[in-house]
């Protein structure tokens, strides 16, 4: 692929990559200021012997799911791109922007990746390492492959970097913090997508107390003020506050400590704290909401009780920081797919003056409390993919050629 020459399209592309453990997501657009809907989106997901290429989009259409041989992300990516390559829209990418867990301290926002850049993100892999060598590893991949092209990384952490700093720190040895033992925050950019969406959602009640609930597989509430991250549940990992599909979420330190001395090892511990906790661990069935709501055993009725007890625990938390409430904004999976846990959440949170539109509520788009109701309650699509090539059209937009309007 070569870095300058138009595609079936007209336009140069950027592609955006987000490596995880198990699976590589990507999206395509066309490299312009104000970027349109993905031309190319999808992932290859259970990356190993039982890899599957999942085509969410494409421009024809053409979508579905099938089998591929990827035991590893570098292997997943040389996969995608020779798809790429033989596709009837001869796509062209010139530059490419990833999804980098964690900036640390060192990045407060995306950054042209060069030799250094790479060099102080390797030093970052001991505070991630389940994601971050997975996400440096795509990042060289595509560097062997696709020499030419510029690429950024755009951080989950960056949204968080200038909270107070009573929001950023532990009350733990001074030793310990410039060990890099703080709170960091995590799932950032889906809230800067959030915040970049509320004025055409709000108008200028955007710049109110809000309290974002992004409720996915991974989990996390973010207190907003101004647009800006006041305080968020996450800390040092994604895995603190509300419990995920899998993750443990808040756990007393003295319960891993108890576990070392039992003899349990720290490899099997963390890997325990972060795939078989959460929601799957208490339900002994599934992480997925879908299942468990429509399940009758004890243990799945459980699970759901105190994933909707903690996230609204979360949300009268927050609302505490902020100092009032104005509205509150549902995204991600559960977010925006489930009406009877909003509507739980909202009955239990009447203290605070939540309440919905029962139908605005099923139907789950825009605002879903009555009309002049305060605090106000939203359903809110986050766009991470899009979020993240909105920062690398910005920075590498003197490296490509960007052109004013689409002919797609």
């Amino acid at each position: 692929m070569s870095r300058q020459a138009p595609t079936a399209t007209g336009s140069p592309l950027v592609i955006t990559l987000d490596a995880s453990p198990t699976a590589l997501e990507f999206a395509l657009y066309e490299a312009h200021e104000h970027l349109g809907a993905p031309l190319f989106r999808g992932a290859i997901r259970e990356i190993g012997p039982d890899a599957r290429f999942v085509l969410d989009h494409c421009p024809d259409d053409n979508t579905g799911n099938w089998r591929v041989e990827s035991a590893s992300h570098d292997a997943a990516l040389s996969e995608l791109l020779r798809w790429l390559e033989q596709h009837p829209c001869r796509p062209e990418i010139a530059a490419a922007g990833h999804r980098v867990i964690h900036g640390g301290d060192l990045f407060s926002r995306p950054v042209l990746l060069n030799a250094s850049t790479l060099r102080q993100l390797e030093a970052l892999v001991p505070l991630a390492p389940l994601h971050m060598p997975h996400n440096l590893a795509v990042i060289r991949a595509l560097s062997r492959q696709l020499p030419a092209i510029p690429q950024v990384a755009c951080f989950d952490t960056a949204f968080h970097h200038d909270m107070p700093l009573v929001e950023r720190y532990f009350a733990i040895p001074h030793r310990w913090q410039d060990m890099g033992v703080r709170r960091y925050g995590f799932h950032g950019l889906c809230y800067e997508s959030i915040a970049e969406a509320l004025p055409d959602y709000m108008g200028k009640a955007a710049d109110g107390r809000i309290v974002v609930a992004r409720l996915g597989s991974g989990v996390s509430l973010c207190a907003m003020h101004g647009r800006r991250s006041v305080a968020t549940t996450t800390s040092f990992s994604p895995l603190d506050g509300v419990p995920g599909a899998t993750g443990c979420g808040t756990l007393d330190p003295g319960a891993v400590v108890y576990l070392l001395q039992q003899g349990c090892d720290a490899e099997t511990i963390d890997r325990e704290l972060h795939f078989e906790s959460g929601l799957l661990g208490l339900s002994g069935t599934s992480g997925d909401m879908r299942t468990l709501l429509a399940s009758h055993q004890p243990a799945a009725r459980l699970a759901v009780d105190l994933f909707i007890h903690q996230v609204h625990r979360a949300i009268g938390s927050l609302a505490a920081a902020l100092g009032g409430l104005d509205a509150l904004v549902f995204t991600a999976g559960i977010g925006e797919n489930a009406p009877r846990i909003r509507q739980r959440l909202c009955d239990l949170g009447s203290w605070l003056g939540l309440k919905l539109d029962n139908e605005a509520n099923v139907a789950g788009r825009g605002r879903i409390s009555p009309k002049h109701a305060v605090p106000s309650v939203w359903v809110i699509p986050a766009d991470e993919a899009r979020m993240v090539a909105r920062h690398t059209v910005r920075l590498t937009g003197s490296l490509i050629t960007l052109p004013s309007s689409s002919r797609y």
